[in-house]
């Protein structure tokens, strides 16, 4: 679990990487670049995820390089899941954000984020289905999956965010400490942490992000997640909010 005595409105990235040498370079110095050019405080942590290609001697080179930039190495097993854990356990700012390694999430739009925490959210939750959202190259089966379970989660909690499988969201350290303990070990965290930062009832907003495929490697998304997994996690939170939901208010009503 993060330490206490995080850095008060430092904004830390968590990076899982998992054989991305093609990209990793590229995506962390985009980020960094922009982040200086904002004039924002910020560490960039990449998880090392048990790469068995150059992606830690590149990552050693941007430690020399980049004075905000660190990464730590994901014991095995490892997974998508594991990895962001692995991160969540290890950052050191007040803010924190997931992204991915493959140059998929837009560094403008992590910007976009951390003004909106700073008004005083608990959660930033993107979404790449907005009418002024960009996206490029999107995998046509994986679009169809995508949206038949985000409609699932929609339905089933009858909540108005359409992009539940975002892994680009942003939250404050405390929120990520309350939503403990994870469950999720894949790509099913990234519905776990909205869904139980919605029935526990933390603020948050909602904003457009673009998102751009990959140009090189393969993709860490396994379609078979879509089911077992993700259908646990979203039992899991609907019994939660069914059984639980009024003992996360009175925590939150006496923690005030």
């Amino acid at each position: 679990m993060p330490k206490d005595d995080f850095k008060q409105g430092v904004l830390s990235v968590v990076i899982p990487a998992h054989n991305e040498e093609g990209h990793i370079a590229e995506t962390v110095g985009l980020i960094i670049d922009k982040l200086n050019a904002e004039k924002i405080d910020h560490e960039i942590l990449v998880v090392n995820d048990n790469s068995r290609d150059n992606t830690e001697v590149i990552l050693k080179q941007l430690v020399e390089k980049y004075p905000s930039f660190r990464y730590v190495n994901n014991e095995p097993p490892n997974g998508f899941g594991f990895a962001v854990i692995k991160g969540l356990n290890s950052f050191s700012g007040e803010y924190v954000a997931v992204m991915m390694a493959d140059n998929s999430d837009d560094p403008a739009d992590l910007v976009k984020f951390y003004r909106k925490i700073s008004e005083g959210y608990d959660c930033v939750f993107g979404t790449r289905f907005h009418e002024s959202s960009k996206i490029v190259d999107y995998p046509f089966i994986k679009l169809i999956l995508n949206r038949f379970g985000n409609a699932f989660i929609q339905l089933l909690f009858m909540h108005p965010y359409n992009d539940f499988t975002n892994a680009f969201k942003m939250f404050r350290r405390s929120t990520i400490n309350g939503l403990r303990p994870f469950l999720s070990q894949h790509f099913n965290l990234t519905v776990e942490l909205p869904l139980k930062a919605v029935i526990r009832g933390y603020s948050y907003t909602v904003v457009p992000n673009n998102w751009y495929n990959r140009k090189e490697g393969v993709s860490k998304f396994k379609i078979r997640e879509l089911g077992s997994r993700y259908m646990f996690i979203v039992l899991y939170c609907f019994l939660e909010r069914l059984l639980l939901s009024q003992d996360f208010n009175i925590k939150k009503l006496q923690s005030k």
